[in-house]
C-alpha cells in the first residue's frame, strides 16, 4: 500500500485556505478517501445518525507527480484529525514559502505528503501517518500526521457503496444564491428551538420554520432558480400566507416537507467557508433525508468547476422529536 504526491499551489490554496477549516467546523474527524482519479473527505457516511458531508476534488485539483498502489484496486481510505491536518500543511506551507523565498522557487515544488509507517517513541508496534516532508538545499523539514490504520478491503467496499449512494439527487432542487441570508437567520433561530421545519416546493420556494409553544419563527426564499421538477404556482395561493401555501403545496404533491436538527443545519451552513457561489436545497425521495449541493465556477466565469463536489445530507427527524 503506497500513497506519495507534491500539492500543488491549487491545492495547498483549497485545502488550507478554504475546505478544511469547513469541514473542521462540521466535525473533527472524517475518512480521506484516495482512489486513482479522485480524492475524498468523507463525514459520517457509514453512520446514518450524523450529519454526512462530501468533499471530492480531481487529482489534478490537488496534486502532481500522484503515485497510488494498494491491492484494493489502487484504492486507500482512513480516519484522520482535520484540525492537526490542517496545521501541518499550513505550518509546511509557511516553511515552504521561506524556503522558496531564499531559492527563487514555488512552494509546492518542495511539499510532498506520502503514506508510510514509523515506530513511534516508547511503542513496539509501527504505526501509520501521513507525512508531510518540506525539503531546501540543505535540509528537510518533516511533520507527521497519525491516522487511523487503513481500511480492509470490505471496509473500502461499504465506504464506496455508501458514496455511490450519496450522490442520488433530489428531483427537485432550488437554488440559493445568498447563503449569508440563511446564516443570518439560522444564527437568529438557533436559540429558539433544536428543530426545524423545511419544505421545497417545484414552483421554486424554500420554506424554513421553526415553532415551540412560545414563538414561531420562520423565513420564506420564493421563485427560486429550480433544476429539475417543477410545476406552476395555483393563481389562488397568490395572497395566502407563507404558511399556507407551503401547506397547501405539501398537500397536493408539488411539495416536500421535513424536520431536521437546527443544529445539523446550522453546521452544513458552515460549508460557507469553502467560499461556494452558490447552493442547491432539495428533499431526497420518500423524505430520507434533506440534500444540500455547493456549487463553485471556474474563477472568471459561470462555469461549474467539475474538478471540485461538496455536497451534505442532513438526516431526517421523526416528527414526534418536536
Amino acid at each position: 500500500m503506497k500513497f506519495k504526491a507534491f500539492l500543488t499551489d491549487n491545492g495547498v490554496a483549497l485545502l488550507e485556505k478554504r475546505f478544511l477549516p469547513a469541514l473542521d467546523k462540521i466535525d473533527r474527524t472524517c475518512h480521506l478517501y484516495l482512489t486513482r482519479d479522485h480524492a475524498a473527505f468523507l463525514h459520517n457516511l457509514l453512520n446514518g445518525d450524523g450529519l454526512q458531508s462530501v468533499a471530492q476534488f480531481r487529482i489534478e485539483a490537488l496534486f502532481d507527480a500522484y503515485r497510488i498502489s494498494s491491492q484494493n484496486d489502487d484504492r486507500i481510505a482512513f480516519a484522520v484529525d482535520l484540525s492537526l491536518l490542517h496545521r501541518a500543511i499550513r505550518s509546511s506551507v509557511g516553511i515552504c514559502n521561506e524556503l522558496a523565498a531564499d531559492a527563487g522557487g514555488s512552494a509546492s515544488d518542495r511539499l510532498q505528503i506520502k503514506l508510510v509507517k514509523k515506530l513511534p517513541a516508547n511503542s513496539t508496534q509501527p504505526m501509520p501517518f501521513l507525512t508531510f516532508e518540506t525539503k531546501g538545499y540543505k535540509s528537510a523539514v518533516i511533520q507527521d500526521v497519525p491516522i487511523s490504520k487503513p481500511m480492509s478491503r470490505a471496509q473500502v467496499s461499504e465506504l464506496q457503496s455508501a458514496l455511490d449512494s450519496a450522490h442520488a439527487l433530489p428531483r427537485t432542487l432550488v437554488q440559493v444564491h445568498d447563503l449569508n441570508q440563511l446564516q443570518s437567520f439560522v444564527d437568529r433561530m438557533r436559540h429558539v428551538g433544536d428543530v426545524l421545519n423545511v419544505s421545497i416546493s417545484k414552483h421554486g420556494d424554500l420554506h424554513l420554520q421553526i415553532a415551540t409553544t412560545l414563538i414561531t419563527l420562520g423565513a420564506e426564499f420564493r421563485k427560486l432558480p429550480i433544476l429539475g421538477e417543477r410545476a406552476d404556482a395555483p393563481p389562488e395561493d397568490r395572497g395566502l400566507s407563507a404558511q399556507a401555501r407551503s401547506e397547501r403545496a405539501v398537500s397536493r404533491g408539488d411539495a416536500e416537507a421535513v424536520q431536521v436538527s437546527v443544529k445539523h443545519f446550522a453546521k452544513s451552513l458552515q460549508c460557507h467557508t469553502a467560499r461556494p457561489d452558490c447552493a442547491f436545497y432539495g428533499i431526497a425521495e420518500q423524505g430520507a433525508c434533506l440534500t444540500v449541493i455547493f456549487q463553485f465556477f471556474i474563477p472568471g466565469t459561470r462555469q461549474t468547476d467539475k474538478s471540485i463536489s461538496l455536497y451534505c445530507r442532513l438526516p431526517v427527524l421523526d416528527p414526534g422529536t418536536n
